[in-house]
């Protein structure tokens, strides 16, 4: 094997362009750690983050960017027993996802579900990560309750509207055009709100509100969130497209006993992550392996064409997940 590898680095802060394919060293696996020759890498909107110098990756992850990816497992290191040389997974990354090769814990890979090829497989940690921690753990979605789920054709919304119908939540979304809504309506959502037609709070406080909100808007959405939420609901956010910041009277939060909460996946330590893999394990892989559930594919892209992955991610034209074939 070489000790080298092709791989698409951000040369500088800046648009699309400022992705450049290079050669890198191979990183060798540390204890705990598993090598993975990547087939698939996931290209997600905290890797557009990253690339505009928004999204600083931790101190002890790679510079790549890319947080997910499938592929065989090239080498294993000190003390890994779960998981041998060869074996297909995907695997939530720490970064450096746009490589040949990527280093992440042992513990964060899952199996490739039945059926499903590495294409799809690498669209699935990110996703299910966040949507697993943030609607069904943090948030505590329940069957039978209102879930409304901002951005419903993205990455997050397509996982969030499925995990939430087939576990029996009643599912809302909102999307940008009617070809959008109609994708989401088709994944399991009740009704499906064009957000350029339709005022969300209206369509939500005639259901009698949203029992639980995911929102990765942010900015003036935070204020109609808390209007669209029923009296005891919960607005989990988890990114802020419109900025974090929001003049908000807390007074309604008190009186309507609302819960206002959020996670970051990124920077939770190894075992928190670690522990979601588990959970996912038990509760959702089955629903994979099944087939109940599965990535919505939207384009697939190649290391060579990395900018134009990124393009494609910025124009929001998307629908679904946009993969780069590696290997």
């Amino acid at each position: 094997m070489s000790s080298m590898m092709r791989a698409v680095e951000i040369s500088k802060p800046g648009p699309a362009e400022v992705l450049e394919l290079t050669d890198r060293p191979i990183p060798q696996p540390g204890p705990g750690e598993v090598l993975l020759k990547i087939a698939y890498a996931g290209v997600n909107r905290p890797d557009v983050l990253q690339r505009a110098g928004l999204y600083a990756p931790p101190s002890n992850a790679s510079d790549l960017p890319g947080l997910e990816a499938s592929g065989a497992i090239a080498a294993v290191g000190e003390g890994v027993a779960e998981w041998a040389v060869g074996d297909e997974v995907c695997a939530l990354l720490p970064g450096g996802g746009y490589a040949e090769y990527a280093l992440t814990p042992a513990a964060h890979c899952l199996p490739v579900p039945r059926g499903m090829g590495l294409r799809e497989a690498a669209c699935l940690p990110e996703t299910f990560f966040t949507v697993w921690s943030n609607v069904f753990q943090r948030g505590g979605l329940k069957a039978g309750e209102r879930f409304l789920v901002h951005g419903g054709s993205s990455g997050i919304g397509t996982t969030a509207i499925q995990l939430a119908n087939v576990l029996g939540a009643r599912v809302f979304a909102t999307a940008g055009s009617d070809e959008k809504c109609t994708a989401c309506e088709k994944l399991g959502a009740e009704k499906a709100i064009n957000y350029r037609a339709e005022d969300y709070v209206d369509v939500m406080r005639a259901e009698g509100g949203a029992d639980l909100i995911l929102d990765m808007v942010g900015g003036d959405y935070i204020k109609r969130n808390v209007k669209a939420l029923a009296d005891d609901g919960r607005l989990v956010q988890i990114a802020f497209l419109q900025g974090p910041q929001v003049d908000l009277n807390f007074a309604q939060v008190m009186m309507r006993r609302l819960t206002i909460t959020g996670s970051t996946l990124r920077p939770q330590s190894d075992l928190a992550k670690a522990r979601i893999a588990e959970s996912l394990a038990e509760h959702v892989w089955p629903l994979l392996d099944a087939g109940r559930v599965a990535p919505v594919m939207d384009s697939e892209f190649t290391l060579e064409t990395a900018v134009q992955a990124h393009q494609r991610m910025e124009s929001s034209g998307h629908i679904g997940k946009i993969v780069m074939k590696v290997g």
